[in-house]
């Protein structure tokens, strides 16, 4: 399967139910240039790919296809709230298994 960059864009934006002017207002672009990334008329630029990752909480890699796994960003938690999300996080994985 051939790899969709503007598909997992477009898909992220309405995922986290944003419109292309939204995200263009949040990256300071304009929504033509959200619309061409997303319909693979034109590839964004390394500091605007790094922005949609950051916008949309995911990492570069994801973003591009390489990592297929969605990463969670706990930038700005304290020791304790990543401890309860670390520890809301194993209890998920263990109700999985069951």
């Amino acid at each position: 399967m051939v790899y969709d960059f503007g598909r997992q864009l477009k898909e992220l934006r309405e995922k986290n139910n944003l419109t292309q002017e939204q995200v263009a207002k949040k990256l300071q672009t304009t929504k033509s240039s959200i619309s061409s990334y997303e319909n693979n008329i034109n590839t964004p630029p390394v500091s605007v790919i790094t922005k949609l990752a950051y916008l949309y909480g995911v990492t570069t890699d994801y973003l591009l296809g390489v990592d297929t796994k969605r990463r969670l960003l706990i930038d700005g938690l304290t020791e304790e709230q990543e401890h309860i999300l670390a520890t809301l996080v194993e209890n998920f994985r263990k109700a999985n298994q069951v």
